[in-house]
C-alpha cells in the first residue's frame, strides 16, 4: 500500500469546493464589495428568487439561519405559553430548541427505523396524549426531511388537517430533494431552509430561508426579521427579530446555486456506489418511495455501539472521517429531559447506538469512495 493509499478524505470538502468554483465565487462577493449593500442588498432578493423558481413557491423570504426562519415561522403564528409542538425525537437541536425559546412546549415523536422520518402513528398518539392530559394545546407539527430525504408528507397534511395543527416542514438539510417528481418546498404552510457550510447547499456563514404560497405570511416574515418594522424603516408594528440574510451570504449562495444541479447528481451518484459496496456489512439508507434524496447525510447502521465504535475508530486509522448523527436522541439531551414526559422512544434511541455517517459530497473522486468502502468492508476481516 503506497502512502496516497492513507491520505486523508475530507467529511466536507469546501476548500476543494472553493477552488472549482472560485472564479464564479469571486465575481459574486466582488460585485458586493463594489456596491457596499452589505445588508439587504440586491444579491438577496435575486437569491429569493432563484429559490422560489426551484421550489415553485410563490414566495421565498432570506433570513439569517435555519433556526431563525424556524423562530420567525412561528413567532407569526403566536406559538408561545401553553403550546405544544410536535416534531422528531430524532434530529438536530434547533427543532427542538426554538420552540421552548418562545415559551411552548416540544412534544417528542418516535422516528420510523428504516428511513428516520417521523413517525406518523406515533404523531397520532402523542397529539391524543397531550389532548387527554388538557395541560397543553396542540398547535403544530414540524415535520423535518433528515438526511437529505423527505418526511411522509401525504400522512402529515393529513393530521395536520384533521386535528387543526399548523404544518411546517424543516427543510434544514434536504433542500434539492424531491417528492413524487417535485422538488421539496411546498409540502406545508411554510418550510424552512438552512445554508450552513455543511448542507447541500451551504453559504461561507449563517443563513437560511422561508418558503411559502401564502403571500400574507411572507409580509409577515419580512416585518419580523427586520425588528418587526412597517412600510419604513422606523414604524414598528409588532416584536421582531434581527434575521437578515448578510448580502454576502447570498452572493455565496448563488454562485453556488448555478452549479447545484450538477452536485445533486454527484451526491446521488457516490450514494448508489456506497449502497453497493456496503449492503453486504451494513445497513444502507432505506429510500422514501417516489422521492429523490439530497444526500446531505449518508448514514449506515451498524449491529450496535460497540460494533459502531470499532468501526469509527478502524476508519480514523485509515483516513476515512466519519460522524454520529446523533449521539443522543433530543429527549435524553440534558436541556429537553424536563420537558419531556417520560414517554419511550425506542427507535430514536436505538438509532442514536448504532448510525455512522460516511463521507457525502460532490469534491469525492470515486477512488475516493472506493477506499471509504474498502474500510468500511475491512472490519468484516
Amino acid at each position: 500500500m503506497n502512502s496516497a493509499d492513507n491520505r486523508p478524505i475530507a467529511f466536507l470538502d469546501l476548500a476543494a469546493q472553493q477552488a472549482r468554483l472560485g472564479p464564479a465565487l469571486r465575481a459574486r462577493i466582488d460585485a458586493v464589495l463594489a456596491h457596499c449593500r452589505f445588508v439587504m442588498g440586491p444579491e438577496v432578493t435575486e437569491l429569493e428568487d432563484r429559490l422560489a423558481q426551484w421550489c415553485g413557491a410563490a414566495e421565498c423570504v432570506a433570513v439569517s439561519s435555519g433556526t431563525d426562519a424556524l423562530q420567525i415561522v412561528m413567532m407569526a403564528e403566536g406559538i408561545g405559553r401553553g403550546d405544544a409542538v410536535f416534531l422528531p425525537a430524532f434530529t438536530y437541536t434547533a427543532t427542538a430548541e426554538v420552540p421552548l425559546v418562545l415559551g411552548a412546549v416540544p412534544v417528542f415523536v418516535d422516528v420510523d427505523p428504516d428511513t428516520f422520518q417521523i413517525d406518523p402513528e406515533h404523531l397520532r398518539a402523542r397529539i391524543r396524549a397531550v389532548r387527554e392530559a388538557g395541560v397543553l394545546r396542540p398547535r403544530a407539527i414540524v415535520g423535518v426531511d433528515l438526511f437529505g430525504q423527505p418526511a411522509p408528507w401525504d400522512a402529515l397534511r393529513a393530521i395536520a388537517q384533521e386535528e387543526a395543527l399548523f404544518l411546517l416542514a424543516d427543510c434544514a438539510q434536504s433542500f434539492g430533494a424531491e417528492l413524487h417528481g417535485k422538488p421539496l418546498g411546498r409540502e406545508a404552510t411554510a418550510t424552512t431552509l438552512s445554508f450552513f457550510p455543511s448542507k447541500p447547499l451551504g453559504g461561507y456563514g449563517d443563513g437560511g430561508a422561508i418558503l411559502t404560497d401564502d403571500p400574507e405570511r411572507a409580509a409577515l416574515y419580512r416585518s419580523l426579521r427586520t425588528h418587526g418594522e412597517g412600510t419604513t424603516r422606523y414604524e414598528v408594528l409588532r416584536t421582531g427579530m434581527n434575521g437578515r440574510l448578510d448580502t454576502l451570504q447570498a452572493a455565496v449562495l448563488l454562485a453556488k446555486l448555478d452549479d447545484f444541479a450538477r452536485e445533486l447528481t454527484r451526491r446521488d451518484e457516490i450514494a448508489t456506489q456506497y449502497d453497493k459496496g456496503l449492503a453486504h456489512v451494513a445497513q444502507v439508507p432505506v429510500r422514501v418511495p417516489d422521492s429523490r434524496s439530497a444526500w446531505a447525510i449518508y448514514a449506515i447502521l451498524l449491529k450496535d455501539s460497540a460494533a459502531r465504535d470499532a468501526l469509527q475508530a478502524r476508519l480514523k486509522e485509515k483516513g476515512v472521517p466519519s460522524a454520529i448523527y446523533y449521539p443522543l436522541p433530543l429527549h435524553w439531551q440534558p436541556a429537553y429531559r424536563p420537558h419531556h414526559d417520560g414517554t419511550p422512544m425506542p427507535v430514536s434511541e436505538a438509532l442514536a447506538g448504532r448510525i455512522l455517517a460516511l463521507p457525502i459530497h460532490p469534491e469525492l473522486t470515486d477512488e475516493d469512495v472506493a477506499r471509504v468502502i474498502a474500510a468500511v468492508c475491512a472490519q468484516e476481516g
